[in-house]
């Protein structure tokens, strides 16, 4: 059976008519971001992406089959990616990306919503703030490392994405009630560190 070619190359037009949020060429295509693997449509008033990351359907249905899940901000399959996957998705995303610059308005960005939903929804699900969450995300990671390893605790603030070394020991000390080096020296001393 031969698969059917879904993806077209996209014009100078439908591109301008992507980045001026152009509501005239709704229902004329789709647009999908492989980065992000969101589809919208041209109108989506969402920041606009890299040229060379975006893919063009013809149809919702396309993107869907194709593993894009459907933005939330302008509904381009007029469905709703329900809210537990979606905050799902953004815990995934902090999990696997909790080294990198993340703030409340890079997820945002990240999963075209905007700020003030993305917080509201993401407490409501998770009982705690995405920055809250992301700082037991590092702290873990942290916590990991300073058992796991013998990096130096600097070195450990920056691979979890704390690069400020004071931010850093206040933070782990407020989330496990000691500094990285008394944790580390209590893990050793308990024959938890191979």
């Amino acid at each position: 059976m031969i698969r059917e070619v879904i993806e077209m190359d996209f014009t100078e037009e439908q591109w301008q008519a992507i980045i001026d949020n152009d509501a005239t060429y709704d229902k004329k295509f789709y647009y999908a971001v492989k980065t992000t693997k969101i589809f919208c449509r041209p109108s989506c008033p969402s920041r606009p992406p890299k040229k060379e990351n975006v893919t063009i359907f013809q149809k919702p249905s396309q993107a869907l089959r194709e593993t894009f899940r459907p933005c939330k901000r302008c509904k381009p399959n007029k469905l709703k990616l329900p809210v537990e996957k979606w905050i799902s998705e953004v815990c995934e995303y902090i999990d696997l990306n909790f080294g990198d610059h993340l703030t409340l308005q890079v997820l945002a960005d990240w999963f075209y919503m905007s700020q003030y939903h993305l917080q509201r929804t993401f407490k409501k699900i998770k009982g705690e703030s995405p920055t809250e969450y992301i700082q037991n995300v590092r702290v873990q990671k942290a916590k990991a490392f300073l058992t796991d390893s013998d990096k130096q605790v600097r070195e450990i603030a920056e691979l979890v994405g704390i690069p400020n070394m004071t931010y850093f020991v206040t933070l782990f000390k407020q989330k496990t009630d000691c500094t990285p080096i008394e944790y580390r020296r209590n893990n050793y001393n308990n024959g938890e560190k191979d």
